[in-house]
């Protein structure tokens, strides 16, 4: 099969090279630097070169908090760019795997998220992703939307490595603790990627959206201890204390959601996926960083 992967030197497209690799697909990685996916005329350039079976959309504008007073351009890489390769895909009839968020929510829920649940984002960039999710459906294209959440893994900028940056040079660390998610390691995602492309073809599938996130809810402060316990066994410096902190303490320009927990029963129903073991996924991340 032939596979286009957009965004290819960020976080999760880094993650899929390394799962793609094992495969025996015919995969053309395509960075921003290469296929800036704003330049629509380049990416259909690009689109008709390779002729994919498979568009994976890895590239997405994902600074939150920059998001609010960038609009145009959250809007332009969330919404429009992806409407555009989108569009694409129908004429070209290939499938879309594109990647969303659980920002599409408002985290006033007191369960898990599931995919019928009622969206309503509060901020520029979940606006932003759910008016993504909202053009590949109206466009008629194969798609797989695949929501998660609270990403990390060895590549790119991340929670988990802010953590462990910040921890060798700050004794104390304010973590806060009243926002629920669900943390998920990124070369896991690639691998549920790679599963539903491989398994596409067996006719089970069907344009949808499913969530895929981590196999246990926690807070931040909860992520952080879990990853400051890791790291001191893996011998590396960790600060002296933690403090639990709120929302309140902690102001960011946009706001987040309370509990953005995803039920992942769906992708596990359809694929046989299981959610991702992030707590294995924080030891993986420290062994390639020792």
């Amino acid at each position: 099969m032939k596979i286009l992967v957009l965004g290819s030197k960020g976080q999760l497209g880094l993650c899929l090279h390394d799962q793609l690799s094992k495969t025996l697909h015919d995969v053309t990685y395509a960075s921003r630097d290469e296929v800036d996916i704003a330049d629509f005329v380049a990416v259909q350039q690009s689109m008709v070169e390779n002729n994919p079976d498979v568009i994976i959309n890895a590239s997405a504008y994902t600074a939150v908090d920059n998001a609010e007073e960038d609009k145009e351009s959250a809007n332009l890489i969330n919404h429009l760019a992806v409407a555009n390769i989108a569009d694409i895909c129908v004429t070209m009839d290939c499938l879309l795997v594109h990647i969303s968020t659980d920002y599409v929510f408002d985290g006033k829920a007191s369960k898990f998220y599931s995919e019928s649940d009622t969206t309503n984002p509060q901020g520029v960039y979940g606006s932003s992703k759910l008016n993504g999710e909202l053009a590949i459906q109206s466009s008629g294209c194969k798609h797989i939307i695949v929501r998660t959440a609270w990403v990390f893994s060895e590549h790119g900028d991340n929670f988990m490595k802010t953590m462990l940056r910040i921890g060798v040079t700050n004794d104390k660390l304010s973590i806060v603790d009243d926002q629920l998610g669900c943390p998920t390691y990124a070369q896991d995602i690639a691998l549920a990627i790679v599963t539903i492309v491989n398994k596409y073809d067996t006719d089970i599938t069907t344009s949808d959206i499913y969530h895929y996130c981590g196999d246990e809810s926690c807070s931040w402060f909860d992520f952080a201890e879990v990853i400051f316990a890791e790291a001191a066994k893996a011998g590396c410096s960790i600060p002296i204390e933690l403090t639990p902190i709120t929302t309140i303490d902690y102001p960011t320009l946009a706001a987040r959601p309370a509990n953005s927990a995803l039920d992942c029963s769906k992708i596990f129903n359809t694929f046989g996926i299981s959610p991702s073991d992030w707590r294995q996924g924080v030891k993986s991340v420290l062994g390639l960083c020792t």
